[in-house]
């Protein structure tokens, strides 16, 4: 279904924004982020000073913000789309800290989960301070996120944010698992991307549409455009796993491999390299088997279908948010869709 032989296939979505309409999403959502990561260490205060070192040892204020600024801009395209309203609520604002926190606390277990030493270009929390105290300090920043949530005081957006933190779990727990028939495999795979990373922009988008405008419409199409982005993110996220250097990607590369892991390059090399099989079957575990599956990557067509498969998805996020009022937030959601299939790391 997923599988193109030409470019000709190739859906850019370049097109839909003209040079005029440009607008740079960093720049347009700076300003509802101002401070983020200093109100985010609001959000934790704590006593125990190593605890305290190690949330902010990721809080540093040197992260992209990528997810609290999608909401932001979410969030202003909702509210002008409604009643022409310029300004974002302190609750939608609410949002997009407590999705950074989410996402971070979900990075903290994750590095323990995989025995990670690198993240962001730095040494991973569990690497300086032990695996035990890390999968803490994850716990009391995902519990910092659900005080804050809980303060929004409305029982719709805490359904649906809870939702993200059963669907990291339930990724979590898909990940560990691997199927043989090479036709579900891939839908296990689409399947956990969703959970892991798509989720969260989804349902967080969906919250800041839910209090700034009360038509179910739009917020599906909200919901939708978090999840395509969200899905083609994580695609080539996984295809720089194979195409970038650790250097630039602030973390090893090949990573994925040396955790067992068929992510989309390798499902779509192995139709072209059948022999791979029987590596994600053993998850790469015999000596060799990473550099051969990495070899038999890069000379099949997995990167470049891979991305194809990104540009669908950013396609179709496109197509979604379109459906809303023209505003320069409209636009630069569409533009970051261009973004995330231009990133380099």
């Amino acid at each position: 279904r997923f599988y193109h032989t030409s470019t000709s296939h190739l859906c850019s979505c370049s097109k839909t924004v003209s040079d005029e309409k440009y607008q740079d999403p960093f720049q347009l959502g700076r300003k509802d982020l101002k401070n983020l990561y200093e109100d985010i260490k609001k959000e934790l205060l704590v006593s125990a000073a190593e605890l305290k070192e190690m949330c902010d040892y990721y809080f540093d204020g040197k992260g992209k913000a990528f997810r609290p600024m999608i909401v932001v801009l979410m969030a202003r395209a909702c509210n002008i789309h409604h009643n022409n309203s310029r300004e974002v609520q302190a609750s939608q604002r609410s949002v997009a800290i407590i999705a950074e926190m989410i996402h971070t606390a979900s990075l903290v277990h994750d590095d323990v989960i995989d025995d990670a030493n690198s993240r962001r270009g730095k040494m991973t929390v569990n690497q300086i301070w032990g695996e035990r105290k890390a999968v803490l300090a994850g716990d009391f920043i995902l519990s910092a996120a659900s005080v804050a949530l809980a303060r929004i005081g409305n029982t719709t957006i805490i359904s649906v944010l809870t939702q993200v933190i059963e669907d990291l779990v339930r990724g979590e727990f898909l990940q560990l698992g691997s199927k043989e028939n090479e036709n579900e495999r891939f839908a296990h795979y689409l399947e956990k991307t969703f959970k892991k990373t798509a989720s969260l922009i989804a349902n967080s988008c969906k919250a800041v549409s839910i209090l700034g405008c009360p038509d179910p419409k739009v917020h599906e199409i909200a919901y939708q455009y978090g999840k395509n982005v969200g899905i083609a993110f994580q695609l080539i996220d996984d295809v720089l796993d194979f195409t970038s250097c650790a250097d630039r990607l602030g973390k090893p590369t090949a990573a994925d491999l040396k955790l067992g892991l068929a992510t989309g390059p390798v499902l779509f090399a192995c139709r072209q390299f059948p022999e791979m099989n029987a590596m994600i079957m053993r998850r790469f575990s015999k000596p060799g088997d990473v550099e051969r599956a990495r070899k038999y990557v890069l000379q099949s067509d997995g990167v470049q279908q891979t991305t194809y498969l990104a540009q669908r998805y950013c396609h179709e996020a496109t197509r979604e948010i379109s459906k809303l009022r023209p505003s320069p937030e409209r636009e630069a959601l569409i533009q970051l869709t261009e973004m995330v299939l231009m990133r380099d790391k």
